[in-house]
């Protein structure tokens, strides 16, 4: 099962879609968790991801706005997205009956 940082790294990726890369990862992550995400717990997670099957990723190309750094680009794969589908409903069946589950 995928921890919880790994779940938001994840989801935060499928949502940027073709622009997931390291740093719009991470302010996605920010954004919707209103917490502080470091670049070196976001690389670390990403190549445990990578190494478990759940993401790829890629150098794309180096761009002006970066100072002429390449971007290290992500996609979730079909394995990641069943990993994150599983620990989705596996949170929502454990919240089930609990106070702040939204419908109870």
């Amino acid at each position: 099962m995928l921890g919880e940082f790994e779940y938001v790294l994840i989801t935060a990726a499928v949502g940027l879609g073709e622009e997931a890369y390291g740093a719009a990862i991470r302010s996605e992550i920010e954004t919707a968790t209103g917490r502080t995400c470091s670049l070196g717990a976001l690389y670390t997670t990403l190549d445990r991801l990578e190494s478990k099957g759940f993401v790829a990723t890629w150098m794309g190309g180096a761009t002006a706005q970066r100072g002429g750094r390449a971007k290290r680009m992500v996609r979730v794969t079909p394995k990641g997205v069943q990993a994150a589908t599983e620990f989705y409903n596996a949170v929502m069946r454990v919240s089930r009956g609990a106070s702040w589950a939204v419908g109870e």
